[in-house]
Formats: C-alpha cells, structure tokens, sequence
C-alpha cells in the first residue's frame, strides 16, 4: 500500500542538512522516506532511462503519494540536479499531486531558489504547491540535528500544511 506523505530527500552528499530536514518530516508525518543516495539514477536521456529499475520503484512511490515534499540542497542558487533529473524521469507520476520543499543552503541569499522547480511542477504537472516552505543554512545545523528551533517549528508547519490541504476532484 502507497504512503499518503512521501519525503524524497534529493542530496547525495553523506553529511546532508537537507536529509535531516526530510528525516525530521517524515518522522513528523509518518510517512515514507526515500534518500536518492539508495536509488542510484541514470541521467535523463529521453530514451532508456525512463525504463530503469530505481525509475520505475520511485515512480510507483510518487504516484501512489497524495503528498511529495521534496528535502532538496541548494546548489548554485538553484535546487540540485539529483532532484531535477528525478522529476524529468519520472513525469507523469506528479501528476496533480500535493508538493513542497524543505531546504538546506550555503546562505540565505538563495531562498527563492526553489521556485523554478515549483514553477514547472504548477506548470507541467499540475502540482499543487504548498506556499509555506522551509529555507534552513548550515547555522541551523550542529553534530549532525536541526538545533534551530525556529527551524523545526517551521518543518512542523510544513507538515500541518500538507496535512490540511486537499485536492477535491
């Protein structure tokens, strides 16, 4: 049986602040967890990518998900390529589902960064996208927990949003 809450945490770095972010979630949600570290994925080429084993396991997951957050590192005032090239292989599974993003970056001048994969989720997908997000730095983080405690209020209301909201069909 498919989760309602999936959490995909989207960086391949061992120490991630952003897999924490998604742990903290998943906990909070009792949902499912996927780190990509344990889906290796081919590149999206367009052709037979879409038919490999890790594409075809994390698309029936998100299909199967009412709700997708997206724990995501902020590379170069974007999300990361690992999360981008997840969602070019797997399309159509995002299909009117609920999203949001909870992030981890270098510093705070990126926290608009998500918005272009939120703009192409709304746009390709239909995707209904969740307006409250969490924007975490490396400050917020120490010996490997969230020690912000701003930052856990605002997961917890992440996940009382993605609770709350429900497409009606």
């Amino acid at each position: 049986m498919a989760a309602e809450y999936l959490v995909i945490s989207a960086s391949l770095r061992p120490e991630s602040f952003s897999r924490l972010l998604g742990e903290f979630l998943a906990r909070e949600l009792e949902g499912d967890h996927v780190d990509l570290r344990e889906f290796p994925l081919p590149m999206c080429d367009g052709d037979a990518a879409y038919g490999d084993p890790n594409v075809e396991k994390l698309r029936a997951l998100i299909a199967g998900a009412r709700v997708v957050l997206l724990a995501v590192p902020i590379y170069n005032y974007d999300a990361n390529a690992a999360v981008k090239n997840l969602i070019e292989l797997t399309g159509g599974a995002w299909e009117d589902k609920i999203v949001g993003f909870a992030c981890a970056a270098g510093g705070m001048s990126s926290y608009m960064s998500v918005m272009s994969v939120a703009n192409s989720l709304m746009l390709d997908f239909r995707c209904i996208i969740l307006p409250r997000f969490v924007y975490a730095t490396g400050d917020d983080f120490d010996g490997g927990k969230i020690t912000n405690a701003n930052i856990t209020k605002r997961l917890q209301q992440l996940a009382d949003s993605a609770r709350r909201v429900r497409v009606v069909q």
